[in-house]
């Protein structure tokens, strides 16, 4: 699996830096860099939205970097695809 990063705006209403994230040329998630003003993760990666199983739910994740982003994207992915029969 190979993950592919293309830099986007996201009308967040705040914070508008972000990534999408696509898996094997599918989107599979969008993440927006947190400003260093943000109260709970300053500077961190926010999961705003992931598609599929294992990315999408109601927990929203911080990473302090998009390497630590995309570690756990393709962790998650790596367990959906071990599964799918």
């Amino acid at each position: 699996m190979t993950l592919t990063l293309q830099p986007t705006m996201v009308a967040t209403g705040g914070d508008e830096e972000g990534m999408l994230v696509y898996a094997d040329g599918r989107l599979v998630a969008v993440l927006v860099h947190l400003s260093n003003d943000n109260e709970i993760a300053p500077g961190d990666w926010y999961l705003e939205t992931g598609f599929g199983p294992r990315l999408d739910g109601p927990n929203h994740p911080t990473f302090p970097s998009l390497e630590a982003a995309q570690d756990w994207i393709e962790r998650q992915l790596a367990w959906r695809f071990a599964r799918s029969p």
